[in-house]
């Protein structure tokens, strides 16, 4: 079994970071639940780079716990919490495609066509604001909307039922909440499993440790013209993104364009603007953009270095057109490439 990770950071005070890379127990053919009362986490240290990040900000109405980690993560996992059954939380941000769907734009539950793309859960507990226009303010009410929303479409109240009527899952959530399962208490677990999710093992990450041999002579080019390209500007720092809102020009051609921020906000400058996505994964995680418009990541970067596209309120400040050689696309390629996470994570057994 993989381990669950906690670190103690002294300068911050005491911080829980419990790192995806959960396994799971067989007895015989049957999947066993894991047990809160066995699990043992390991000490070790985060990811290079992220060790020197900031502490993660967690909630003080919804501290970590191994045995809350233990069932957000089995409810993460289970379609049982759709309104069709159809599919889970990991339905949509799942490993082989850089914890996106692979699809240009989201289906929910009940084959609902969703508006925008899924994005990427690497690092999602160091995000201060949530969807690629952020407008909730973390990640309980993120989870609660996509659970009872287009995504899976629940009925948050029956679903409760079912799930406290799972000998396992009741049983769980007496020891993590002293009480049975609410809708509140399910988020909270999905949440507190969501903050584990914790990417910065990489290619790249074993370069910045010291190891010169971890990446090729062509990605340390790359990573120069990234550097050089200012593209660091907006993806900027070990989280790859500044959380900030930028308008690139995507759709923006539409007859009725999504305003992104704007809509939040209501400052016409923000319009069109939307969350700077993270470059870790980034290799996997196609297709591109809030709207899935960008196919391939080669197309990605020919429209960034070529200044985005025209518009209104595009914003010239942090995007530039960049005179790259064909050499040099490759190079930059070949670095954000190197960003390609190397963990995966694990999927539980399920109480039935």
């Amino acid at each position: 079994m993989n381990t669950l990770v906690i670190r103690r950071w002294a300068s911050y005070g005491f911080v829980i970071l419990l790192l995806a890379g959960f396994g799971s127990s067989c007895a015989g053919d049957q999947p066993v639940p894991p047990n809160p009362a066995e699990f043992k986490p390991d000490v070790r240290p985060l990811p290079p780079g992220l060790a020197t990040y900031e502490a993660m900000a967690i909630p003080a109405d919804n501290p970590m716990t191994p045995e809350k980690v233990a069932l957000g993560w089995q409810l993460f996992f289970d379609t049982r919490l759709s309104a069709d059954g159809s599919r889970s939380c990991y339905s949509c941000h799942l490993n082989e495609h850089g914890l996106t769907d692979g699809l240009p734009l989201a289906i929910g539950a009940l084959e609902k066509k969703l508006p925008r793309h899924s994005p990427t859960l690497w690092n999602i507990g160091y995000h201060k604001e949530f969807y690629w226009d952020g407008r909730s303010g973390s990640l309980e009410k993120q989870g609660m909307a996509a659970w009872t929303g287009g995504n899976m479409g629940a009925n948050k109240d029956e679903i409760t039922a079912k799930i406290n009527a799972i000998p396992g899952y009741r049983a769980q959530f007496q020891t993590v909440f002293g009480g049975e399962a609410t809708p509140e208490r399910i988020m909270m677990a999905v949440s507190a499993y969501e903050r584990t999710i914790i990417g910065g093992q990489s290619a790249y990450d074993r370069w910045k440790a010291g190891d010169e041999s971890a990446v090729s002579g062509s990605v340390k080019r790359g990573y120069q013209v990234f550097k050089d390209s200012k593209c660091d500007q907006c993806h900027a720092g070990v989280l790859f993104t500044d959380l900030q809102y930028h308008n690139v020009g995507i759709g923006m051609d539409k007859p009725e364009p999504d305003v992104g921020r704007a809509k939040v906000t209501n400052k016409p400058e923000e319009t069109g603007a939307f969350k700077t996505p993270t470059l870790r994964d980034v290799a996997r995680s196609a297709p591109y953009f809030h709207d899935g418009s960008g196919a391939t990541l080669q197309e990605v970067v020919d429209l960034m270095v070529g200044g985005g596209k025209p518009n209104q309120w595009l914003d010239k400040k942090n995007l530039q057109k960049v005179n790259l050689k064909p050499e040099q696309k490759q190079e930059l390629l070949e670095f954000l490439r190197s960003l390609t996470i190397e963990t995966s994570l694990g999927e539980p057994a399920l109480p039935q």
